[in-house]
């Protein structure tokens, strides 16, 4: 079943660069309005964490296919300030799928597009009752682009990589932070030029820059939209 043959479940789609805050708001409006979840990120990062798992290159596109195919994958909201709990097979995946060494590999297995199509049903099945919000690059231009909701979260690469710098200090890991924003904006060239979904906002998605707000006050501007979109809430 295709995501427009399920249209009667509604879908918020939140997607932007990595850093911009999606997947905090995305879990705080999952578990504020009780709906599922869809971390498509974290299916890209599962994707390459398997293949490093087998001795899969990630430019081997056929045998990626076969892994994405076969996820097992399940998305369980966290507390307000922990990260979605992401599990494989029944093993919480989470730690290891964070790292930047697998989203760097995560970001390769991305612009491949027998990857994308293989994880596009897998995606789709995550439309169920009473509703979804879905967190990624391409959830309202290719995925679900009749959400009746898109948002579009963006911030400058120099405050996303400053927020990553602090997530992993306190995980007491040794960063640098050029380091990290030299690889931001690698990243962001990549994601934003793949010839497979490039990250862009949907044309009817609204976009808000998340430089020097609080999550509170991102928060506050979703809800708005919400009540504004979703007519039955």
């Amino acid at each position: 079943m295709s995501s427009i043959e399920n249209n009667a479940v509604p879908v918020i789609t939140i997607d932007g660069p990595g850093g911009a805050g999606k997947g905090t708001i995305t879990q705080l409006l999952a578990k504020r309005l009780g709906w599922h979840l869809l971390d498509s990120g974290a299916l890209y990062r599962l994707t390459a964490l398997c293949a490093q798992n087998n001795d899969v290159l990630t430019s081997d596109e056929d045998q990626l296919k076969k892994l994405a195919r076969h996820l097992d994958v399940r998305f369980v909201p966290g507390n307000t300030g922990e990260p979605t709990l992401v599990q494989l097979d029944g093993v919480d995946v989470s730690d290891a799928i964070r790292t930047e060494a697998c989203g760097e590999r995560a970001s390769q297995v991305a612009v491949l597009t027998g990857v994308r199509e293989a994880l596009l049903q897998r995606q789709w099945d995550f439309r169920q009752a009473p509703g979804l919000v879905a967190d990624g690059r391409d959830m309202g231009t290719v995925v679900f682009p009749d959400a009746p909701l898109k948002i579009f979260l963006t911030a400058s690469a120099e405050e996303r990589a400053e927020r990553r710098y602090r997530q992993l200090k306190e995980k007491g890991e040794d960063v640098n932070i050029l380091a990290l924003l030299k690889e931001i904006k690698i990243r962001d060239e990549r994601d934003m030029n793949r010839s497979a979904a490039p990250l862009k906002p949907a044309v009817d998605a609204v976009t808000i820059d998340t430089s020097g707000l609080s999550v509170n006050e991102v928060m506050a501007r979703v809800h708005e939209l919400v009540e504004d979109r979703i007519e039955f809430l």
